[in-house]
């Protein structure tokens, strides 16, 4: 889906500073548009074509919290003619505001609208649209005369490029709305007006008394983002914790007259539970860091319990098991070293890739060097898929270094002529994940077969590929000399 800054991009002529400014009124405007308890649409001019009626183009829409759309139809990115939105482009040319009506095909009668000129330096570059029913029109409360009073004064700010503010982060998900919370005070930082559902959070931050008239701080209430946000002429968003259980999140947007602070709106929105399960997710997280490190220290516990026992057998035969055995308990550790930093689901795969190769660089004992390379990134795979790929990795990388420039009698082959080199290529693509293992070395025997194969480490790939990941498995000569191996994961 086109984003608005792609179509801007696309079709106007619009530059980089201006496009910024657009993108953080659409990021802020959510506040218009329960304050006026209206739709909301950004216009902008096309780019123009010799010989062709001008156009515009609607690069953003916002419907209302607090009241029903007007606006079912999403009509971002349609291109319309200048003649038939009249209004936005007398709003557009003139740069003052353009009031009006328009017809509704919907409903079949004309809805008031309000187009308003989105000014940037000197220049009207924009214009929003407010779409609204009649029944809003006219204010029957207290708090619809002040949610409409302030949002007539924001209006203003915005035919002066005074909002959007400039740098301003916008558009977290947490950010306050009208509906959480409305307060609204003078230059001095005064009460002068607080809505129902503000009234509740001042009520649970346990302050009761009348609010009108008063400044936070003789509430006992922390103060310093109003008093930041007036002396700055900038919007401010902090956390306010009144008591150890409660806390409520703040922003304070200042309004501004001739680039000069006479008030601010506040929008309060008690994030009490939200900051509990935060703290539960952060101790759960914990948990689980704790949990990965610990099988991670047992599994090196074990690891070096099955080397110590290697070297105390006579049999070489019980060595090579017990080393073959270690060596795949050390392949699950380094996953589980990866999952005791991020506990999440996904681990990336890269950073265990990296580790087994460094494993299987370090148990060459032949004067034969080998050489391993990797080429790609499975990016992030599950934890369920990580370990037994990264076994059976481990093992076929272990295979190669240790038999494919082998001799017939087990010496290493041309050790003194050639670098043996052994290529892992990693894909993730929408078919599923890609592994391949590549070696120039002496290939594979007359006759090999994956499926019937007596090597143990091999059982133990196919059974951990085909059965344990649903995958498929593939084993045989390279061109040019070699052995490729090609393993095929579903996607996941």
């Amino acid at each position: 889906m086109t984003t608005p800054a792609e179509l801007a991009l696309s079709s106007t002529d619009l530059t980089p500073r201006e496009l910024a400014h657009l993108q953080r009124l659409l990021g802020s405007w959510s506040v218009l548009a329960d304050l006026s308890f209206s739709d909301l649409l950004l216009v902008v001019p096309a780019s123009t074509v010799p010989g062709e009626e001008p156009e515009l183009i609607v690069l953003g829409q916002i419907r209302p919290n607090n009241r029903p759309t007007m606006l079912e139809q999403d009509l971002v990115g349609q291109t319309v003619l200048r003649s038939s939105w009249s209004l936005s482009a007398a709003a557009l040319e003139r740069g003052e505001i353009v009031r009006g009506a328009v017809h509704h095909p919907l409903i079949g009668e004309s809805v008031p609208v309000e187009n308003v000129p989105v000014r940037f330096g000197d220049k009207v570059i924009a214009v929003m649209v407010r779409v609204y029913s009649r029944a809003v029109a006219t204010p029957h409360s207290m708090y619809e005369k002040n949610y409409f009073a302030v949002f007539g004064r924001l209006l203003g700010m915005i035919t002066e490029a005074e909002f959007p503010f400039a740098q301003e982060e916008v558009g977290t998900e947490e950010t306050p709305r009208v509906g959480d919370g409305f307060v609204l005070v003078d230059g001095e930082g005064r009460i002068e007006f607080a809505s129902p559902n503000a009234i509740n959070a001042f009520h649970r931050m346990g302050v009761y008394s009348t609010l009108e008239g008063h400044k936070l701080t003789e509430l006992g209430v922390e103060a310093s983002a109003v008093v930041w946000a007036l002396a700055t002429c900038h919007p401010v968003v902090e956390e306010v914790e009144r008591r150890p259980d409660v806390i409520v999140l703040v922003q304070c947007i200042p309004l501004l007259e001739h680039h000069v602070a006479n008030g601010a709106v506040i929008l309060m929105r008690d994030v009490t539970d939200v900051r509990r399960l935060d703290r539960l997710l952060l101790s759960k997280d914990a948990a689980i860091r704790e949990v990965h490190h610990r099988v991670k220290n047992n599994l090196q516990t074990i690891s070096s319990l099955l080397s110590l026992q290697a070297r105390r057998l006579p049999s070489e035969d019980g060595r090579a098991a017990l080393h073959e055995a270690e060596r795949r308990v050390r392949s699950i550790a380094v996953v589980h070293e990866i999952l005791s930093r991020d506990p999440s689901d996904q681990v990336p795969f890269d950073e265990i890739v990296a580790s087994l190769v460094r494993m299987a660089e370090d148990s060459v004992v032949s004067s034969h060097a080998v050489e391993i390379t990797v080429e790609g990134d499975l990016g992030e795979v599950t934890a369920d898929t990580a370990t037994p790929l990264a076994v059976a990795i481990a093992e076929i990388l272990q295979n190669a270094v240790e038999h494919a420039f082998a001799g017939a009698d087990g010496a290493p082959s041309n050790a003194s002529v050639r670098v043996g080199h052994v290529r892992v290529a990693l894909a993730h693509s929408r078919e599923g994940l890609c592994v391949t293992v590549r070696d120039d070395g002496k290939g594979l025997e007359p006759g090999f077969d994956i499926e019937r194969t007596a090597s143990l480490g091999l059982s133990i790939v196919r059974d951990l590929i085909v059965s344990q990941l649903g995958g498929s498995i593939t084993m045989g000569a390279a061109a040019g000399g070699g052995t490729l191996v090609e393993i095929r994961l579903p996607p996941r």
